[in-house]
């Protein structure tokens, strides 16, 4: 099982300006968002996070004959160390865990509070048990996550992590001492530090008695593998600090999660190419309008909803019978009745206004709203070590970066 442990985390000082100095994730967020945050603070974590260019400030601190892309991961190594020598992040005292509560309405109009901790999850290896995938990853090639680990020696954007323990929510109940709040995309998010070394030690025993699922973050485990195979490589040994990597673990219960669908969109081939393959399994009636009552009326139904470019929606009823031999995943139904039609590219949105958007363009054939996976299938498939399609789950609300960098050198 694997080990979750606390450790002297790297913060913003206190009576720092969090509000302007936080973050989405770096893969959540546009370009304009990164440059409007970078515009917010010289401070804001984003300029470490999602560097961008060389600028004067930093003038002679990077080899000019280095590649771009090799400037910017050398100028966020540099600005973080500049940050710590000038007191602008401190480090903890002694080994702490973060709790990380986030507080907002979901998609039904339910108030809710998630929460979870912060700490050092083990790193294992592909297939060894203890930290699982849900899903199967699209690809990325793109060694930005790696080249910023190895420039910066630390864990920025945390792994999100579902512990199938029993009883971690109730030992996260009382609050921890106050680091912060923020309010962000309508989440009040609220960081509590836990310093006493009985109530560490009871938090990370549950973690570590059962598999922490990866609900989001599969390529940052990625990368802390990688990084933890370089530096084992480079030192002969297996016990340093890359041998764990910064996590967001919560328990995999209804009340501690909020999960949305990712959408489909299909293009490359023509409609009727597409219709035909869909009518193998399914059966086309109309749909209403999009909107927020039919997603709601797609739980009822049992159905998928297709929307056309010239703005036609039909529910996609599936046979009968025909996906016995298929996961009741929407996910999984939509790739066996694809399967094997020549040309199809697949990409994946989230939110009903942008499926809206995109399809009412004309730019894509059509695309296909899916209804969010189940808890429980969730749980199934951690238990039965099965792989979900690419893009299956969509947990909200999405963690903050900044809370806590983890300084592995």
């Amino acid at each position: 099982m694997p080990a979750f442990d606390a450790f002297p985390a790297t913060r913003y000082a206190p009576g720092s300006d969090l509000q302007n100095l936080l973050a989405p994730p770096y893969d959540v967020v546009s370009e304009a968002e990164v440059a409007e945050l970078h515009a917010r603070d010289p401070h804001n974590i984003t300029h470490i996070d999602v560097p961008g260019e060389p600028v004067a400030a930093v003038e002679g601190a990077i080899d000019d004959d280095a590649p771009a892309d090799a400037d910017r991961y050398a100028r966020a190594g540099r600005l973080l160390d500049e940050w710590i020598d000038d007191g602008v992040l401190v480090t903890d005292d002694v080994p702490a865990l973060t709790i990380e509560r986030m507080t907002f309405t979901d998609a039904t109009g339910r108030q809710r509070t998630i929460s979870g901790v912060l700490g050092a999850l083990a790193v294992v290896d592909a297939g060894a048990g203890g930290v699982l995938p849900h899903e199967r990853t699209t690809p990325k090639a793109s060694t930005d996550r790696l080249d910023l680990t190895r420039a910066t020696g630390a864990n920025l954007s945390p792994v999100w992590g579902l512990s199938l323990a029993s009883g971690l929510t109730a030992l996260l109940a009382e609050p921890g001492e106050l680091i912060g709040e923020v309010e962000l995309a309508g989440a009040v998010h609220r960081a509590e530090r836990i310093t006493d070394p009985e109530r560490i030690a009871a938090i990370s025993a549950v973690i570590a008695s059962d598999d922490v699922l990866i609900a989001d973050g599969h390529h940052r485990y990625g990368v802390a593998r990688q990084y933890r195979d370089e530096v084992r490589a480079a030192t002969g040994r297996d016990d340093t600090a890359a041998e764990a990597t910064l996590a967001f673990v919560n328990e995999l219960i209804d009340e501690q999660l909020s999960i949305e669908a990712i959408h489909r969109i299909y293009s490359g081939v023509t409609a009727e190419a597409l219709r035909a393959a869909l009518g193998e399994r399914f059966t086309f009636e109309a749909a209403p309008e999009p909107s927020p009552a039919l997603l709601a009326a797609m739980e009822e139904k049992s159905a998928l909803v297709v929307m056309w470019p010239d703005g036609a929606q039909e529910w996609l009823i599936p046979k009968p019978g025909a996906f016995d031999d298929v996961r009741a995943l929407d996910g999984a139904w939509l790739e066996a009745a694809t399967a094997g039609l020549d040309g199809l590219a697949t990409t994946y949105q989230h939110g009903l206004d942008e499926m809206v958007g995109i399809v009412a363009s004309g730019d894509v054939t059509a695309g296909v709203l899916i209804r969010p996976t189940s808890i429980e299938e969730i749980r199934r498939t951690a238990r039965e070590g099965l792989l979900m399609p690419p893009k299956s789950t969509f947990f909200t609300p999405k963690l903050l970066t900044g809370w806590v960098v983890r300084k592995m050198s």
